[in-house]
């Protein structure tokens, strides 16, 4: 992807197949930004061939070769920041980062969760839907804090959640609706629209009412 002048350049970490990534890059000539690289976990990250077919850098930061956590965020900004991001992206990245990598990113780290948050941090979001009963389901982006899938929310989604649903059916409309949403709080941030300032996010400098 060619660099545009003006564009707000966007680092996205992976860890999957990437559907998230690919919603961003195919939106990135309409949103002022510019996916300057794309980093994961996983050396065999599909997110990451979607980088390379983009003309985009691809890096693998291998969690075996650092101590522990805190050495592997540090090597990880270390990577990111080459790349002069103005805004990092977790699209599908499966590790829990440390309060010192969220903390050196603040109001420039944003996140999407299969969920609608305040509901169901962390895993099997789906299926913990379908058990309680719900009768909606969705996606959120919201701000990264330190505390788990507890940022401050910019946007949500919201599907039905049908009689006979499995997570896997209720997955795939979710990720329809990610694939909208990711690009357009995306491109507020490009636009200089959406901020985190005082534990809010603000979008045209007003606080974004609470779910």
């Amino acid at each position: 992807m060619s660099s545009g002048a003006g564009r707000l350049r966007v680092a996205v970490l992976v860890s999957g197949t990437g559907s998230n990534l690919q919603a961003i890059l195919d939106a990135a000539p309409d949103l002022c930004i510019e996916v300057c690289a794309v980093l994961s976990n996983r050396a065999e990250c599909y997110g990451l061939e979607r980088a390379r077919r983009a003309g985009v850098p691809a890096v693998f930061v291998d969690p075996k070769a650092h101590a522990d956590r805190a050495a592997y965020d540090a090597a990880l900004a270390e990577g990111i920041d080459a790349f002069r991001p103005g805004l990092v992206v977790l699209a599908g990245f499966m590790r829990i980062l440390s309060d010192a990598f969220v903390r050196h990113y603040q109001g420039r780290l944003i996140n999407i969760h299969p969920s609608l948050l305040p509901k169901y941090r962390g895993l099997d979001t789906h299926a913990r839907c379908l058990a309680a009963g719900d009768r909606e389901h969705g996606a959120t982006v919201h701000f990264v804090v330190p505390e788990l899938d507890a940022g401050p929310i910019v946007l949500q989604a919201r599907v039905p959640v049908l009689p006979d649903d499995t997570p896997e059916a209720l997955a795939a409309r979710v990720l329809e609706q990610e694939h909208r949403i990711y690009p357009a709080a995306i491109g507020w941030f490009a636009e200089g629209r959406l901020a985190l300032q005082g534990g809010l996010a603000l979008l045209d400098g007003s606080p974004l009412p609470a779910p």
